[in-house]
């Protein structure tokens, strides 16, 4: 899967989805949670012989929500499971934005 496939997958959940994250502004201000950001957090290549043989990329996908929300968690289980993407998932509340974090942090191979 590639960083392009996994935008497409992450936009068919219906949720308002950046890359890092949404631009504020007077014409185009960001949305209210529910919302979805997502980005590269690093590589984990396989290397041998002195040079990197498959690139990995590590990608962490956030859901913001105001409240706990199991069923926008389960839709993006869900599009990670269909599309053989395994995750580790954490969870986190923002005090200062008064917001819930569900990171999924993903890998993908050649992405």
């Amino acid at each position: 899967m590639t960083q392009t496939e996994l935008h497409t997958a992450l936009k068919t959940l219906g949720l308002p989805v950046a890359y890092g994250e949404f631009k504020n502004s007077d014409e185009n201000p960001a949305p209210s949670p529910p919302f979805i950001t997502y980005q590269f957090a690093y590589g984990s290549d396989f290397k041998a012989d002195n040079q990197n043989y498959i690139e990995i990329s590590n990608f962490q996908i956030e859901l913001y929500t105001k409240n706990k929300d199991l069923v926008q968690e389960g839709k993006i289980q869900a599009v990670l499971k269909n599309n053989r993407l395994p995750y580790v998932k954490r969870e986190f509340y923002l005090d200062t934005e008064k917001l819930r974090q569900v990171i999924y942090e993903v890998q993908m191979i050649g992405g």
